[in-house]
């Protein structure tokens, strides 16, 4: 059993090296020093992103494929004819994975080619701009991007964790050790007190270990079932609810929503009208615009997937067809209703802990100015990650990604 979580662990830290190899392998056509220059000087969303430091293979990384399983997971709750292929079984499960497979494909072309079209606003950092380019540069990125979807799911299969959660996570984390310089830096040339620095390091400990806690935490619903014909014995368990039933998913697919708009806008923020750079300042990271868009996104979003995950009358069905009841609760539809308001009181609850999880780093950005982007989302990630390892190497599964 230790020889093959070591051939696991050993598989998957390969992989990830391979990840962070191609991180480094910068797009053909550009100027890398040109481009960490360009970076360094914005002051906008591009200094705030952490998906777009770095202009290599794998700068899109895989959140065209995440974009798109969002997307179909959410046509499939409003679609009858995609909530028929979902039941239809492994085969339906194929279609569904070829249809996400398509639609990351398109978005990954737009997103690559609106890249290339981007970069050649700005002097200096492309070599020959024109056709040649952006076909390069959407060929060498939509490559990268399919070659983590094929990774990540190596990583699933032979490795240990979700493969794309694992591929989030490292990029979220090789960013930690440059953020801390940074801000070390900025400490000593005074740009920020130290009392500030280190009140910001206490805060983020103190605000991941409350995504710890939320992660962990469970709504438990005690049920009995009857004993086996002939005997009068019962046995007693527990429905156990997870107080954020939705997971990342409507942070994710807020954030993936917000942030090509505001990509885009910001490419072109430059280049077009003053009301279009008015647009993209207003709808940065830590604006007003931005944080109310995330909390409607959210939200509605979350309440969504919610009720999408979690069938009150589906669970009152199956606890009758199985035997079980709720002490003190009748059997069927007076179960789907206790079901329900239960469902509804911790769907809110999810919720409510989502916006903080969304709006916090919203405000420390705005407030502190700080040198690096510190979002929810990544924070959020990092932290299921970490928790989806340590559950399958304890072999409890009692964790998830929240997917």
């Amino acid at each position: 059993m230790r020889a093959e979580l070591g051939r696991r662990i050993a598989f998957t830290l390969c992989a990830l090296l391979v990840y962070r190899l191609g991180s480094h392998i910068p797009i053909p056509g550009i100027d890398p020093a040109a481009w960490e220059q360009l970076f360094r000087s914005q002051t906008d969303f591009l200094s705030n992103s952490a998906g777009i430091h770095r202009l290599a293979v794998f700068a899109l990384g895989i959140t065209p494929y995440i974009s798109a399983a969002v997307l179909i997971q959410f046509l499939t709750m409003v679609s009858s004819p995609l909530q028929q292929i979902r039941r239809g079984g492994e085969r339906g499960r194929k279609l569904i994975s070829l249809y996400t497979l398509y639609l990351a494909l398109l978005l990954t072309v737009v997103q690559a080619y609106g890249l290339s079209v981007g970069l050649e606003g700005f002097q200096q950092l492309v070599a020959e701009p024109g056709l040649l380019f952006r076909i390069s540069t959407v060929l060498t990125l939509t490559g990268g991007t399919f070659f983590l979807i094929w990774l990540s799911e190596q990583i699933a299969l032979g490795g240990i964790g979700n493969g794309l959660a694992l591929i989030l996570f490292v990029g979220v984390v090789m960013d930690v050790p440059a953020a801390i310089v940074d801000s070390i830096d900025f400490a000593s040339r005074g740009v920020f007190e130290s009392n500030l620095m280190f009140a910001i390091a206490v805060f983020m400990v103190l605000f991941i270990g409350f995504i710890v806690f939320v992660e962990l935490a469970r709504r438990r619903v005690p049920l009995e079932f009857a004993g086996r014909a002939g005997g009068y014995q019962t046995r007693t368990s527990d429905l156990c609810l997870k107080l954020n039933s939705a997971g990342v998913i409507p942070l994710t697919a807020a954030s993936l929503v917000l942030t090509l708009p505001l990509m885009l806008a910001s490419f072109a923020g430059g280049l077009g009208p003053s009301w279009f750079r008015a647009f993209a300042e207003q709808f940065a990271p830590g604006a007003p615009g931005f944080m109310i868009s995330t909390v409607v996104a959210v939200v509605l979003l979350a309440l969504l997937y919610t009720a999408f995950v979690l069938d009150p009358e589906d669970a009152a069905e199956k606890l009758k067809r199985y035997g079980g009841v709720i002490p003190g609760v009748e059997p069927g539809e007076a179960t789907a209703e206790y079901l329900d308001n239960v469902v509804s009181r911790t769907a809110m609850f999810g919720t409510a802990y989502l916006v903080l999880v969304a709006l916090i780093p919203q405000f420390l950005l705005a407030f502190t100015q700080l040198p690096f982007y510190f979002g929810g989302v990544s924070a959020l990630v990092a932290v299921c990650v970490v928790l989806d390892i340590g559950a399958q190497v304890r072999g409890d599964g009692l964790v998830n990604t929240g997917g």
